[in-house]
């Protein structure tokens, strides 16, 4: 059984925990906010660790709730857009208000969450890919690179390519059942 060293906590996690949440939130300030809350929630809750987990996979469990915290504050403070359009057409005339269209950001907590806890549990899934991989299967997919240039980029032909976006889909869906899906 593990035993809780908080007086070490900075010097052996900070850095890792920094890495963690800075590709979450993208925002340097926000990040070291959201540590030193992860930090001080685990000083408050120290009676609750049972030594089942190492004292650094406890941290990143209290740090992925206070992510997840962190958007579900930012998202309740997003205020609903007014949507009016006139408009004309053969068959009528008139306003299209707001309650005629659907709003995309209404949605309840709990789908809020569920898609923040998505987001993180694929962010996890990519840490988990060969970085070579992740790195490939990021510039195609998420950010919609040419296939040329990440093919001039690797050194690698376009089929090279397609393998390596299909397995790292194949492993990123096997890692979502088992951790996502399956909760």
């Amino acid at each position: 059984m593990e035993i809780l060293q908080p007086n070490l906590w900075v010097d052996k996690y900070a850095d890792y925990l920094y890495n963690y949440t800075i590709v979450r939130v993208n925002d340097h300030v926000v990040a070291q906010d959201i540590i030193s809350d992860t930090f001080l929630a685990a000083l408050k809750s120290s009676k609750n660790f049972k030594g089942e987990a190492t004292e650094r996979t406890w941290l990143i469990s209290i740090l992925k709730r206070k992510i997840i915290d962190y958007y579900r504050k930012i998202n309740s403070k997003k205020g609903k857009a007014e949507i009016h359009i006139n408009y004309k057409n053969e068959d009528s005339e008139g306003d299209w208000l707001e309650e005629n269209a659907a709003d995309p950001f209404d949605k309840t907590a709990e789908d809020t969450l569920e898609n923040e806890e998505l987001g993180l549990a694929i962010l996890d899934c990519l840490d988990k890919l060969d970085k070579r991989q992740a790195e490939i299967f990021k510039l195609k997919t998420v950010e919609g690179f040419d296939t040329d240039a990440i093919c001039k980029e690797y050194n690698i032909t376009p089929s090279n390519l397609w393998v390596i976006i299909h397995r790292a889909r194949k492993t990123l869906m096997e890692c979502l059942n088992d951790n996502w899906f399956n909760k």
